[in-house]
């Protein structure tokens, strides 16, 4: 790419947060780095999954170098319960102090969505700026699926998010999407030119994992050999509703069942389920780690676990399946049996996969697969193959790259 190309990355979340979108724009962020691009990234403080500023964080506005990448930060308004308006105000105020921020007069704007308000912000000031700079949208999550499939909102929320959405889709010189799927929707029910939208798939950004000793690992959480683990990991929120698994695990109490259920991070929905919780033997919470111990307590797990809300089918691909396919243990998923969840663990032939909202479906398949190590083994296996096979993170890089790349040169001629 020119030394005279900039790049801005603009979004809510970004390294230090552990989970999420985070971790994929870091990522992204100190590749183009590596290839020699001149870069900034705008972003939030330090909130998610616990949807509060981490300690030493917080002010007006910040600057940080990591890992090579300039970073601003913006503070925002953050709501303690990001739901309804509270979660709409949020966004606005981050799109806000993106309207009046530095931008550093980049040439290229890659702008991450989720949040979809704050990024509709963003382009406007782009589309009016005298500079006029190339719109990316990178699509991470869809909202108007997303108000549809979680039951968020009536009909008229979810035509204004549709509507919202399409404009802001529609008024970016490229669209980069995370799935097939994904792209399918943003064409046919959205509205957007099919040649402005480029397939770029979430890929692994944890290294392989290297030996663990399983043994030490599981002592340390008080897990005994002869029960079977199950471990979601990551955000608690709505669309993961997780009161399903908190009711399976009161039935392996009821049953006697050697299975273990645990609920490793944060999110807003913690608290909540915490008191559901209440009286449960066999379901523990875990507070998030770092990332060699997430890696650790992936492998030493039995069953890796996807929940996600009935209903919710086709608005996201949930970020934390690259991580279990790179920890090589066999995954489990109580989802829409048709959406792209089940889809994906199809593909990677890493899984599972019963019908969302059942506690009993997925108690039954725990025990099954704790049942049957030889099939665990040989699910792990597939799951971590299509990781080096499908998901690496050089060819997703490089292959951003190569997008940026040509943008670059439209815009030069």
């Amino acid at each position: 790419m020119p030394s005279t190309t900039r790049i801005a990355i603009l979004g809510l979340n970004f390294p230090p947060e552990p989970t999420g979108i985070s971790p994929y724009t870091g990522s992204l962020a100190h590749g183009l780095v590596e290839r020699g691009m001149i870069l900034r990234v705008l972003t939030t403080h330090p909130h998610y999954p616990e949807w509060a500023f981490r300690k030493g964080y917080g002010q007006w506005s910040r600057r940080e170098d990591i890992d090579g990448v300039r970073v601003s930060r913006l503070r925002h308004y953050l709501p303690t319960r990001p739901e309804g308006v509270r979660r709409l105000i949020s966004e606005l105020s981050f799109g806000a102090r993106l309207l009046f921020a530095r931008w550093g007069r980049p040439n290229i704007v890659v702008m991450v969505s989720p949040a979809l308000f704050s990024t509709a912000v963003a382009v406007l000031r782009a589309r009016f700026s005298p500079a006029k700079p190339a719109v990316v949208v990178w699509v991470q999550d869809l909202y108007s699926l997303g108000i549809t499939e979680t039951g968020a909102g009536g009909g008229l929320v979810a035509r204004l998010m549709t509507w919202v959405e399409s404009k802001t889709l529609k008024a970016a010189t490229r669209v980069v999407v995370i799935h097939e799927r994904f792209a399918a929707y943003v064409s046919n029910s959205l509205g957007v030119d099919p040649s402005k939208i480029e397939v770029v798939r979430n890929w692994t950004h944890l290294q392989p994992t290297v030996y663990v000793d399983r043994e030490a690992v599981r002592c340390r959480h008080g897990w005994r050999d002869e029960e079977t683990v199950v471990l979601h990991a990551g955000n608690m929120g709505a669309k993961q509703g997780l009161e399903n698994v908190i009711d399976a695990a009161r039935l392996s109490d009821v049953q006697g069942a050697p299975v273990r259920f645990v609920l490793l991070g944060n999110g807003s929905q913690r608290d909540r389920l915490h008191e559901l919780a209440y009286g449960i033997a066999r379901l523990q919470f875990i507070d998030s780690l770092d990332d060699d111990a997430f890696q650790s307590i992936l492998a030493a797990a039995d069953v890796l676990l996807v929940n996600e809300k009935p209903g919710v089918s086709e608005m996201a691909v949930p970020s934390k399946l690259t991580s279990y396919f790179n920890a090589g243990r066999p995954v489990l998923a109580a989802t829409d049996m048709c959406g792209v969840t089940a889809g994906e663990i199809d593909a990677a032939g890493a899984g599972t996969v019963v019908e969302a909202g059942d506690p009993q479906a997925l108690l039954d398949a725990a025990v099954a697969l704790g049942q049957d190590s030889e099939r665990a083994q040989i699910l792990g296996a597939s799951g971590l193959r299509y990781r080096e096979e499908v998901l690496g993170e050089e060819a997703a890089l490089n292959r951003y790259a190569g997008i940026l790349t040509s943008l670059a040169a439209e815009r030069g001629r």
